[in-house]
């Protein structure tokens, strides 16, 4: 299991309270308030379906107390724990109209978060036994980057910047508008800050030779290269700067990409293209 610290609920609940609101619509639950006798009491099982790495029921557990304050929810995991199927995740006890309200809402959390943690685990464990990290990319879902990339970290991966104010990272259209990879290397010795970090994308070992001459930047994206080129790549920097390996990262690339001795290998799948674990809630 891997321990990260929970983002705190002033950060989640705008999040959770979007999506709850989106489900409830203009009139709320009209079919709970229709057939669900008011009083109903109930004990609700948040289970897993299948096996996987669980994020997000910090999450779920925020969008059954912000539709009632009054539930009792009882965890049985924690976000980042190793579950297989059947097992009991959590508990959640109180007015039945109330956990059916939220039910949708922290199901979807549950699902999609476990899912991205699941699928980092899985590049994780193809990278064992090598230094090399894996990191996500700003790939994510428009307005939920806080919370899948915190399941990456539940998944033993590490994050890669936030948002485009966090570090420079100078991409290809970069460069070609520009003017090329000394202008740009020469702009960010003049002008970035001594506290920020630069990041250039190359493609080519030309390319990385010349940053290597010109210095500026402290990580190197390697942009779709394959597996021989990557290995040059590494043995020309000799440790001088980290290097990313990005682009075209599947799963059964990963281990030998990482025994090429890169330092981070980064992969939107994990966040765009994970699949959403089986979580399921029973009365």
């Amino acid at each position: 299991m891997t321990q990260q610290a929970p983002l705190p609920d002033l950060i989640l609940e705008p999040l959770v309270r979007a999506a709850l609101m989106e489900d409830l619509g203009t009139y709320g639950d009209i079919t709970t308030r229709t057939v669900i006798p008011a009083g109903t009491q109930y004990m609700a099982r948040l289970c897993a379906r299948e096996a996987g790495v669980i994020s997000g029921l910090r999450v779920a557990a925020l969008a059954f107390r912000l539709v009632d304050p009054e539930l009792r929810i009882t965890p049985h995991v924690t976000d980042g724990s190793r579950i297989a199927p059947g097992d009991l995740l959590m508990e959640i006890e109180g007015a039945a109209a109330s956990i059916l309200s939220a039910e949708r809402v922290a199901l979807n959390f549950a699902g999609r978060l476990s899912g991205i943690a699941t699928l980092t685990a899985a590049f994780v464990a193809q990278a064992a036994g090598t230094p090399t990290r894996i990191t996500c990319t700003r790939k994510t879902t428009p307005g939920l980057r806080l919370v899948e990339k915190q399941a990456v970290l539940h998944g033993g991966g590490f994050n890669h910047r936030f948002s485009l104010s966090d570090a420079i990272l100078i991409k290809d259209n970069h460069i070609a508008a520009a003017g090329g990879i000394r202008p740009v290397l020469r702009a960010v010795k003049a002008g970035a800050s001594h506290m920020m970090r630069a990041e250039i994308e190359v493609d080519r070992l030309d390319q990385l030779a010349e940053v290597l001459d010109e210095g500026g930047a402290e990580v190197v994206l390697l942009d779709n290269m394959d597996t021989p080129t990557l290995r040059r790549a590494v043995a020309m920097t000799a440790g001088r700067l980290t290097l990313e390996a990005s682009g075209n990262m599947r799963l059964e690339r990963v281990a030998e990409v990482a025994a090429t001795g890169v330092d981070y290998i980064s992969s939107g799948a994990l966040t765009h293209s994970a699949r959403t674990l089986d979580i399921g809630l029973d009365f």
